[in-house]
């Protein structure tokens, strides 16, 4: 089976701020072997953004492909740009990147997620990946990825895991990383007796079959927030990727991202990558290939 388009699509507003994020949107492209079109949207910056962060914004309403290829060639190696592809939109930021979601044929989708003066802000993520009809992954352009050992895979039990352990798989045997499945039990039980560890158990035997190194760790989440709980975690392990499924806590309010989904992605300084029902899955025969 030859899996789909082999494309990765990063939203980027050239400027100081973006050459940072370049370096980090270079690191997966390298490693995974894909393809990336930088994304430039000409949107009108609204009043208070032209009076207090004018430099930030001096290519808004201005992007051409040209100008996308000259900062990208300002940021990279000349060598680096063969790889590189570059599509400037116009029009409201957050409607074009859910359309090109759905109709550019990308693997995922690359964002800021520093809150600088050129990146999306933390509302327009969280409505991102809650309308996205792909993966997107959220990087911090301060901390830069160098190499991905350790990944932190949070799993809800009341949850279909197969998407994400097929992305967790597909990065882990890219990297050579190792598995850590984590989850918070809310209930003062004995750990080795819950439903938790159980499944748990499952799904480190299913990544060992697909030669996956991976271990379990449950956590005590009695009295607290069970997002508290994960971060608190991932700020020990200190781990170089973090992969998650969106929740589906508040259907009512015609949205799929949850309070937990929400702090991690933006208080995790480590990449975030989530997924969510709406996305198709990478089919297996794919990760078995690699």
């Amino acid at each position: 089976m030859v899996y789909r388009s082999n494309n990765i699509m990063a939203y980027v507003s050239p400027g100081e701020d973006g050459k940072l994020f370049m370096h980090q949107i270079l690191f997966f492209q390298q490693t995974l072997g894909m393809r990336v079109f930088i994304c430039g949207i000409n949107e009108k910056p609204a009043l208070l953004k032209k009076i207090f962060n004018p430099d930030k914004n001096q290519f808004n309403g201005n992007i051409t492909p040209e100008k996308l290829r000259e900062f990208t060639k300002s940021a990279l190696p000349a060598k680096a740009l063969e790889h590189f592809s570059f599509r400037v939109k116009t029009g409201k930021r957050l409607p074009l990147l859910i359309r090109q979601s759905d109709k550019g044929g990308y693997e995922f989708m690359i964002v800021d997620k520093s809150n600088s003066g050129s990146s999306l802000s933390p509302r327009e993520i969280d409505k991102l990946i809650n309308y996205s009809y792909c993966p997107v992954m959220t990087l911090h352009e301060n901390y830069p990825v160098k190499e991905i050992k350790k990944i932190v895979v949070p799993v809800d039990v009341t949850q279909s895991t197969r998407k994400k352990l097929l992305w967790a798989t597909y990065f882990a045997k890219k990297y050579g990383a190792k598995i850590i499945i984590v989850s918070a039990l809310t209930l003062n039980l004995d750990i080795k007796k819950s439903l938790v560890y159980r499944n748990s158990e499952k799904i480190k035997t299913l990544l060992s079959k697909r030669d996956v190194e991976c271990e379990v760790q449950i956590l005590n989440a009695h009295e607290q927030e069970k997002h508290q709980v994960i971060l608190t975690f991932i700020r020990k392990e200190n781990p170089d990727m973090v992969i998650i499924r969106t929740h589906q806590e508040s259907n009512l309010n015609n949205t799929r991202i949850g309070k937990f989904v929400s702090e991690l992605v933006h208080r995790c300084k480590a990449p975030v990558f989530t997924v969510n029902n709406y996305i198709p899955a990478i089919p297996d025969e794919f990760v078995l290939q690699l």
